[in-house]
């Protein structure tokens, strides 16, 4: 005998088979009118509409009619992708549709609203026909948007029609091909308290999206801190990519249109912040990398460097430009074969700091940038894996990459990822490095300034302070270097005999190589200039002493020796005649000391009259140039010598022209014997104290 629970079972197993026919003809092509799903007993609150949607792919105005006869549509829920519910890969056009009878209840609202929350497609909703809102509808925009939740009006309660018209284009490389459609399922309420539930969700996505905010008010703050210090210091190449990856991460970190949904909108906000921006960002973080590691003194890795950064830039950029080719609908295989062909453009060289980071593990590096070398080993290699990971995934069917980027945890409803946190410490470690780095600078810096300090101090031993009287001359100098210290130098030197020696010169260079130049040769002058008298012979000599010390520099130079009566002797080694009144004085050509040993300089006497003005002045004064690039020259130099100016006045005239080098002026002006002589100096003073 049967017993009363087997019996009940196969009763069941036979009430189960009976209906099995008709469910099955109903999806598939039942003639019999769809059901209404029955909103009641509202009152003030909202009703999820989550019975199964009737769907169809494909594209008919007609379907957003309340009359249509949808009954052989196939049904779907709302709460899951199409792609996930027998529709995979599917791209284009799909309509949804959902009778509806809300009713008109005494304790119910006047007028009702529809919420629909965060989808994987734009859509238009129509209501009994009518539309009643849409997203920004963008046939060429890529299939991984996410349109922000949103609020429609319905009007007063009745029955009626609720169809979506979705859209997804064609799928790009990284979509999974399961994930297009509605994905959450829409509510019916009172106005009030759909607009309270649109705000509470969204408060709690924004919540759990603290994180995100908190990165890019951390970038942002760190890149205008960055983009001030390099103003300041614009000769500073890591501090301009330590900006510009700061502005990038930033840029990136804001695509979330969850959070920002103007991301999503037509036109240039949508353009700008596609995949470029991170592609500027990896860019910039190579030349960080460069910089800070030490690496931009191999020349073949900056080459790369730039050639790489080139083809990321640009495939970014046009994988950018073809989400927005026209008629992209039409052309999907020729869209995906682009999109996959500019994705490997720019995903392969994100391999390129591993490159960088393996030659600075080279080198030894202090603790501060080995922790950046680690930090974005780390960070690259985890992205690099995730995103290899979702190219082509609706054909591998991998899951890592959503694994690698799915929330971690939660703190007091804030999402916390793995990229979350190596991204962080990445800034973390680069900003740390960096402020590290500057210090270092300015230390060297302090130190740098130190043997500036030193040489304005042994300038005053090169030109000095005070000027010795010439007997029968009255002296007017004036020295303005280009740089803190220069390459020009003179001495007057008085002798025993009453008469006076003085020597003018420039050495090749500038700054503190030329001034320890310039030392060298102003002691050889001050030893044999009382030795020596002969102005010839005293270049003859300096020269065979030089010979070998100036390491491929040479030195011009004129040499004066001077009485009171007005007897001059004067001899040249390639350097600029001197000016007697208006014209330039003509003198045996020579070369310059320190070029070659043996030469000899030829000593050239004159007698100077009373008044008779004598000019010495070095190149600084004929090569200063103006801001359309040209040369003061010597016409501008015979019009100035012409007028009769003091020392100060011709170096104020070229300084004014525009100084491109140092610039030295010495002026004697001869007297009657009854006057008394005089000396004026135009230098730089150092301050000793300063540093």
């Amino acid at each position: 005998m049967f017993s009363r629970s087997r019996v009940f079972r196969a009763l069941c197993s036979i009430a189960l088979l009976v209906p099995a026919a008709p469910v099955f003809h109903a999806q598939t092509g039942a003639s019999s009118p769809v059901p209404p799903f029955v909103v009641a007993g509202l009152g003030r609150g909202t009703v999820a509409l989550d019975g199964p949607w009737q769907f169809h792919t494909g594209d008919d105005a007609a379907w957003a009619g309340p009359d249509f006869d949808d009954s052989h549509w196939g049904q779907i829920e709302v709460s899951k992708p199409w792609g996930s519910q027998g529709h995979w890969a599917y791209a284009g056009r799909a309509w949804y549709r959902l009778h509806i009878e809300i009713k008109d209840e005494p304790d119910g609202p006047a007028e009702v609203a529809l919420y629909v929350p965060i989808t994987s497609c734009t859509y238009q909703v129509y209501w009994n026909g009518r539309l009643i809102g849409s997203t920004d509808d963008m046939p060429g925009q890529s299939s991984e948007s996410f349109p922000a939740a949103a609020v429609f009006k319905l009007g007063k309660p009745e029955r009626g029609v609720l169809a979506f018209r979705a859209y997804s284009p064609p799928l790009d490389s990284i979509s999974t091909g399961d994930g297009q459609g509605l994905i959450a399922v829409p509510r019916v309420g009172n106005p009030e308290a759909i607009r309270d539930l649109a705000a509470r969700e969204r408060s709690a996505v924004v919540r759990s999206r603290l994180l995100t905010v908190l990165q890019i008010l951390t970038y942002a703050q760190l890149f205008l801190l960055a983009a001030v210090v390099w103003l300041r210091n614009r000769n500073q190449k890591l501090l301009f990519w330590m900006s510009a990856f700061l502005l990038s991460a930033a840029f990136w970190s804001s695509q979330d249109p969850i959070l920002f949904p103007w991301t999503q909108t037509n036109g240039l906000a949508s353009f700008m912040t596609g995949g470029t921006p991170h592609s500027f960002e990896d860019i910039a973080l190579w030349y960080v990398l460069l910089y800070l590691l030490d690496l931009d003194r191999y020349p073949q890795l900056v080459r790369w460097t730039r050639i790489l950064a080139w083809i990321t830039l640009l495939s970014a950029i046009l994988d950018t430009v073809v989400f927005y080719m026209p008629s992209i609908d039409a052309h999907a295989l020729l869209f995906q074969i682009l999109d996959a062909v500019f994705t490997a453009g720019f995903s392969v060289p994100e391999i390129f700091p591993l490159v960088l980071i393996a030659f600075a593990f080279r080198n030894r590096m202090d603790p501060s940038r080995r922790l950046v070398a680690i930090a974005a080993f780390l960070s690259d290699m985890y992205f690099v894996v995730a995103h290899t990971a979702e190219q082509g995934e609706r054909y591998t069917r991998w899951t890592l990459s959503n694994a690698m980027t799915q929330r971690l945890f939660s703190v007091d409803g804030v999402n916390v990822s793995m990229p979350d946190i190596l991204s962080l410490i990445l800034v973390c470690a680069i900003v740390y490095a960096v402020y590290r780095y500057m210090v270092e600078l300015g230390q060297r810096q302090n130190a740098l300034q130190r043997e500036f300090q030193n040489a304005r101090e042994l300038q005053q031993v090169l030109i000095p302070e005070s000027l010795p009287e010439i007997p029968g001359f009255s002296l007017t100098s004036a020295y303005k270097p280009a740089l803190e210290v220069g390459g020009d130098f003179f001495q007057i030197i008085s002798q025993a005999d009453g008469s006076t020696v003085i020597v003018l010169g420039d050495v090749s260079g500038k700054g503190l190589k030329a001034a320890m130049a310039v030392s060298l040769i102003v002691g050889m002058v001050r030893a044999l200039a009382s030795m020596i008298p002969d102005p010839g012979k005293l270049l003859a000599e300096i020269n065979h002493r030089l010979e070998g010390r100036l390491q491929g520099g040479f030195a011009t130079a004129l040499a004066l020796r001077l009485d009171a009566s007005g007897q001059c002797a004067l001899a040249c080694a390639g350097h600029l005649p001197p000016f007697i009144n208006d014209r330039e004085l003509e003198l045996p050509g020579a070369l310059p000391l320190g070029l070659t040993a043996g030469v000899s300089y030829e000593t050239v006497s004159l007698q100077l009259h009373l008044a008779d003005r004598v000019a010495l002045f070095t190149d600084g004064l004929l090569e200063a140039r103006s801001e359309t690039g040209e040369l003061y020259g010597f016409d501008r130099i015979r019009t100035l010598f012409t007028a009769g100016p003091t020392a100060q006045q011709a170096a104020q005239s070229a300084v004014a022209f525009g100084q491109d080098d140092d610039i030295t002026v010495l002026i004697l002006t001869r007297l009657e014997i009854v006057e008394e002589p005089a000396t004026q100096i135009a230098a730089p003073i150092p301050a000793r104290d300063a540093i």
